[in-house]
């Protein structure tokens, strides 16, 4: 697995570069991944609108700010994602927050459907569910995964899913709505467990 990580590292570009390239193909009427449809560019959309405002709004507890001090040896977070994942546009704001305050953290993000060999080796309940976050030492050993969702989200939907037998439009909104009112905070409390 090793291999794998290595190979997707070397692929890997940095936060401002996603969000260039996905603006990029945006301009094309494109969206990530190699399958292109309408719903697809709508998604891109909406979430590179999204991705504009938590970079300006997203904040650190002041707690998250001193937790993450404590990182003293480098890692390398490698989070694997698509421009169309709702998921991942609340989550990758916060999540680059998270690596700007320590400099022995270095964010790097792959694109999930063109790194399905890594994304395999990181199911979340057998599905390729992104953001995924997979944080590296400096052998690029795994130290901890995260993703795709904050804790409370991922019970959130596991309930709506358990009463309901889907996850539909409702209980999307209603995910975007916590995201909103949450403002990242249990993102920073999950990954705060792993450090």
């Amino acid at each position: 697995m090793k291999e794998i990580i290595e190979e997707s590292l070397d692929k890997a570009i940095s936060y401002s570069e996603y969000r260039t390239l996905v603006a990029d193909l945006l301009s094309e009427n494109k969206s990530t991944g190699d399958t292109q449809s309408e719903a697809l560019f709508k998604y891109s959309f909406l979430n590179d609108r999204r991705m504009k405002r938590l970079d300006k709004t997203s904040k650190l507890t002041g707690e998250t700010v001193e937790k993450l001090k404590e990182v003293k040896e480098p890692q390398k977070w490698l989070v694997l994602t698509e421009g169309w994942c709702g998921d991942a546009a609340q989550n990758l704001p916060v999540i680059n927050k998270l690596a700007e305050e320590n400099p022995n953290i270095d964010l790097k993000l792959v694109l999930r459907d063109e790194n399905l060999e890594l994304m395999d080796n990181f199911l979340t309940n057998g599905g390729r569910s992104i953001p995924k976050l997979i944080a590296l030492d400096k052998n690029n050993d795994v130290l901890f995964t995260w993703g795709p969702r904050p804790s409370i989200a991922t019970k959130m939907i596991a309930d709506y899913k358990e009463a309901n037998g889907v996850v539909d439009a409702k209980v999307k909104e209603d995910l975007q709505v916590w995201y909103n009112k949450n403002k990242g905070e249990n993102v920073q409390e999950d990954i705060l467990s792993y450090l």
